[in-house]
């Protein structure tokens, strides 16, 4: 008998969406046919999987109501925003479809004499792709585009809060012609999930998710040959320095923390202000902070929706217990948020000061809507609590210098460093996290040497 899968809908707690899980013997077809697809697929040029892939887009956006409303019924997110998480889905996948043909041709080598040499860039098989609910499309669309752009089958396994994501993959990718069996999703449990990863069937695994869930993948993955891709957590910095612009920065760096109610790996959760700016740019960040209207996401006026699943609006309760405890002041009165009650996912924004690093809000992932700021009084000292933390996804400078940004930058421990921008995936820029943010690359031309192999050809040519 299959499991039935249920998900809870943030915004009131009642059952969104029902399914039975799929089985064993379903995973078995899904992978023969997926099998079969691929060796059929891997035999077409590039240009012919990029009309496919053009195709599914068209598709995709005719969709784009009814999978906005999904999106906000699943994980909250106010629906004045999630039609952008389609649009954003789109010019990412059309970034790496540009890509496709540079990034996917033979390397040529060195001309020998009596030799023709050069090494082809081999499709892995099947790519099985298991990313995260907070951004359901954008996440999983960076392994999805270029495994099939570069001659691969996709099995989705997506996340339990968000399985209509895959459904409308699925959907798109049918009305777009895409061959039988070389795009599929599976709903299933994390027993079965481990099952398919053991599969030999199976050339590659992407994964975006929690560290914890980082390394139970791992754990799993490393019983074979397989590469893994983990794109895991964040507790993401940004420094704001005297020269910077004030202004500017408070208004990027408060969307930053707070938009998807702080549900992002690249969000930022913690900031460090030099103290010749830091009066005004507190007052400045708790003020706009008050301008959030928290409340149901299906209203058009809603800018902050509720967190996605309770436990998670615990944790960041629990921080922010914790850090007061410990001394930080909380500069939002949680009444201007009447939503905000405990029990509930609704959890007012918080900004906290007087902060420092023994506070788990300045050191563990919170991934949701507080942000602790921090006084330093020169580069060398931001510089070193940026470094203290056990993530490494992004961070940011926020200055009028592009040089000092550059060489700070060249000292911090992370796999993206922005400068006057936060919270932003460029396709055409390697994403890729460094200590317990993951490992591995998606998106650029990088991205896509880890969804093939190289093969080498060595021909002696006779005259």
């Amino acid at each position: 008998m299959s499991q039935i899968l249920k998900v809870i809908s943030p915004i009131d707690g009642s059952i969104y969406y029902e399914s039975n899980m799929h089985t064993q013997k379903d995973i078995d077809t899904a992978l023969a046919s997926a099998t079969n697809a691929q060796n059929e697929w891997k035999k077409r040029s590039i240009s012919e999987r990029k009309e496919y892939l053009n195709k599914f887009l068209e598709a995709f956006e005719s969709n784009k109501e009814k999978i906005s409303k999904e999106l906000t019924q699943q994980m909250g997110r106010p629906i004045s925003y999630s039609p952008f998480e389609v649009s954003g889905t789109i010019e990412r996948a059309r970034g790496m479809i540009d890509l496709a043909e540079t990034s996917l041709t033979d390397v040529l080598v060195e001309e020998k004499e009596g030799f023709n040499r050069y090494i082809k860039r081999v499709p892995l098989g099947i790519v099985f792709v298991v990313p995260a609910w907070n951004y359901p499309f954008l996440i999983a669309v960076n392994s999805i585009i270029p495994a099939l752009l570069a001659g691969n089958a996709v099995i989705l396994r997506h996340s339990a809060q968000t399985p209509l994501v895959a459904e409308r993959f699925a959907e798109a990718f049918e009305k777009a012609g895409l061959p039988e069996g070389l795009f599929q999703y599976l709903h299933l449990s994390h027993a079965d999930t481990a099952n398919v990863i053991k599969d030999q069937r199976i050339g590659f695994v992407a994964f975006t998710g929690s560290v914890k869930g980082g390394y139970e993948i791992q754990k799993v993955a490393a019983q074979r040959f397989i590469g893994v891709g983990l794109e895991l957590g964040g507790k993401d910095p940004a420094y704001v320095r005297a020269d910077a612009d004030v202004n500017f920065a408070i208004e990027n760096l408060v969307d930053g923390a707070f938009f998807n109610s702080g549900q992002s790996c690249c969000g930022i959760e913690r900031i460090y202000v030099h103290e010749s700016v830091y009066d005004q740019f507190v007052e400045g960040f708790v003020e706009l902070t008050k301008k959030y209207k928290l409340g149901n996401p299906l209203d058009a006026e809603t800018t902050m929706g509720p967190v996605a699943k309770r436990s998670g609006a615990d944790l960041v309760r629990q921080h922010i217990e914790q850090a007061i405890s410990k001394g930080a002041r909380a500069m939002i009165d949680e009444s201007l948020f009447p939503m905000s009650k405990k029990d509930t996912n609704y959890l007012a924004p918080q900004v906290l000061i007087d902060v420092d690093h023994s506070m788990d809000v300045m050191y563990e992932e919170s991934f949701g809507p507080v942000v602790g700021i921090m006084k330093v009084s020169n580069d060398e000292e931001a510089l070193k609590l940026m470094n203290d933390s056990p993530y490494g996804l992004t961070a940011s400078i926020w200055t009028e210098d592009e040089n000092e940004a550059i060489k700070i930058g060249d000292n911090v421990n992370t796999g993206t460093w922005f400068m006057n921008r936060c919270d932003y995936l460029d396709p055409q820029l390697a994403w890729v996290g460094v200590k317990d943010s993951g490992r591995g690359c998606s998106l650029s031309k990088v991205g896509f040497e880890h969804l093939t192999r190289p093969k080498s050809y060595h021909l002696k040519v006779k005259h």
